[in-house]
């Protein structure tokens, strides 16, 4: 194999794990004669810089080596930094590609239709610019479905997955999910003692849009009920499970844990502010909504807890790190076999390859059907045997 240089971009949120993936590269890709190139700020990188540039070049381009990778995976986030910004799907050209002609793009959601440019491209030449043989994509659903189309066009595209949803499809584990479990854990029973202390009912918010694994497996450890975007629960049976656990806990508290996106019969997530590149608003507190029904209808205190970031945020714990660098290896092996179009992936608990994931099919979702007691809220405990270590199936 000649010598092949690599791009190397994370997309979307931070999780822990990430630099584990970018050191792995390089000190990989450095044993076989590979070049790697860090493309900052995600697809950013490619959309907004000026190649003739230097200061541009500077803020978006960053070769990488044994030297300046050396330490990084020992702290959390992204070394690369990160941007939720879709070439495919640009409400507004950057100033570089100001004046250009470029395809647009019409979509419609709720109701409203938006135009935005395709810059693919303007990306393609940038690559080609850089003398980019291959491109690795960390992400969730929404870098990798960009990642997928750009593979479609040319370009030679190897894909990581990562989001602490663990939303991806094919494969049963994202980077970050373990981090985020685990530290969710670890919050939900430190807080147990203010919660008890006050005999209030604990109201906790995780991150988990479209997709309940966060809050499903939190549940599952912690022994705690759940709600999850996949299934309106009943509000009043809801609530009154949570007095009837309070009223049988010598400490007089309940918990219970909500995905973000959950939501009840009747009951809609309320968003704000202006859409990503990918079409998401952020939403407003389900917890809190929560909260103000259990205050309305049972006079209860409540204290609610929002632990989004705080999952996202620190080193990645001993799973994470072996799944990183576990991912990253196998990533290089799969450039130097010439092959692309792929994602990292775990399959029936083993180590795979997996085409990346088609845009259209969306998340991953938790299966109700075998994973949520849709009676006592909570996850299912019966019926693992056989089931890969993540109890999911790719």
């Amino acid at each position: 194999m000649g010598v092949k240089r690599i791009g190397i971009l994370t997309g979307g949120g931070d999780v822990p794990g990430l630099n584990s993936v970018i050191k792995t590269v390089v000190y990989r890709g450095s044993e076989i004669g590979c070049e790697v190139i860090g493309i900052r700020r995600g697809w950013e990188g490619l959309t907004h810089v000026n190649l003739q540039d230097p200061a541009s070049r500077t803020r978006y381009i960053l070769p990488l080596n044994r030297e300046n990778t050396r330490t990084i995976d020992r702290t959390g986030g992204t070394w690369l930094h990160s941007s939720r910004t879709s070439p495919s799907k640009m409400k507004k050209l950057p100033p570089v590609l100001e004046g250009q002609e470029f395809p647009t793009v019409e979509s419609t959601k709720k109701g409203v239709t938006t135009k935005a440019f395709d810059v693919t491209r303007a990306v393609k030449k940038n690559i080609e610019t850089l003398n980019l043989d291959y491109v690795i994509a960390i992400g969730g659903d929404d870098t990798l479905s960009y990642a997928a189309e750009l593979d479609r066009q040319g370009v030679n595209v190897i894909a990581v997955p990562k989001t602490m949803d663990n939303d991806v499809r094919n494969t049963e584990y994202c980077i970050g999910f373990s981090t985020a479990v685990t530290r969710a854990m670890d919050a939900i029973e430190r807080q147990r003692t203010t919660v008890g202390s006050h005999e209030r009912i604990g109201v906790f918010r995780v991150f988990g849009r479209d997709a309940g694994y966060t809050a499903l497996y939190t549940a599952l450890v912690t022994s705690v009920r759940c709600c999850i975007p996949e299934y309106k629960v009943d509000l009043k049976h809801l609530i009154e499970l949570l007095i009837t656990d309070k009223k049988n806990n010598p400490s007089n508290y309940s918990l219970v844990i909500l995905s973000e996106g959950a939501e009840w019969e009747g009951y809609t997530v309320k968003e704000y502010g202006d859409p990503d590149a990918f079409g998401h608003r952020k939403k407003m507190s389900v917890a809190e909504d929560l909260s103000s029904e259990i205050k309305a209808s049972t006079g209860e205190e409540t204290i609610v807890s929002d632990l989004t970031y705080e999952l996202r945020s620190g080193s990645p714990d001993f799973i994470d790190r072996l799944v990183a660098t576990t991912f990253a290896g196998m990533a290089v092996d799969a450039i130097e076999e010439d092959k692309h179009g792929l994602m990292t992936a775990i399959d029936s608990g083993c180590f795979s390859m997996a085409p990346i994931p088609d845009p259209k099919l969306g998340p991953r979702r938790v299966d109700v059907a075998t994973m949520y007691n849709t009676e006592r809220y909570r996850p299912t405990y019966d019926h693992k045997l056989g089931l890969p270590i993540f109890l999911i199936r790719a």
